[in-house]
């Protein structure tokens, strides 16, 4: 009897953290919550600086990574096929507090498009973060309207939920 009211538990542990994972932790600012974005502009690894201000009009997703990040791993891939799929909104992967030399082989080996860099981890302070992966979702306005931090395995689904609500 212990045992499987064990295993009960464990299964209800199991299924809260997705609930929580797939519709609490990825919730949205309403539009009296957001706030506006820092101006900030990053270098990339094809040479043209990213700058946030210049988007104005579409809606942004910033996913901050680092390579040594083993979640980060994980969630790149998901990401990058999200963005190919969806050229009407920008996503941008920034990475955080690493060389270039240390970066651009990783984007390379890993078929990463529009890759920023962070060597400092400034973004840390001006996005708040506080672990990676983070994704930071901004409105066509320039406003914060989500911040997911940890590993999502459902990061597209969320990330066309945003786009279709941001967008419309």
């Amino acid at each position: 009897m212990k045992l499987s009211r064990l295993l009960d538990a464990l299964a209800i542990l199991v299924v809260l953290f997705v609930v929580y994972k797939l519709a609490i932790a990825p919730r949205f600012l309403d539009k009296a919550g957001a706030y506006p974005a820092p101006h900030v502009t990053y270098a990339t690894l094809n040479g043209k600086p990213f700058v946030l201000t210049g988007h104005r009009g579409r809606v942004v997703f910033l996913d901050f990574w680092a390579s040594w990040c083993e979640p980060c791993k994980i969630s790149l891939p998901m990401v990058e096929n999200f963005a190919r799929a969806h050229p009407e909104v920008d996503v941008v992967a920034v990475d955080e507090g690493e060389p270039r030399a240390i970066v651009e082989p990783f984007a390379k080996a890993h078929g990463m498009r529009n890759v920023a860099l962070d060597p400092q981890g400034l973004s840390q302070g001006f996005f708040q973060l506080h672990g990676y992966p983070t994704m930071v979702v901004i409105d066509p306005q320039g406003r914060i309207r989500g911040t997911w931090a940890g590993l999502n395995p459902a990061i597209q689904l969320n990330m066309a939920n945003a786009e279709k609500q941001l967008s419309s």
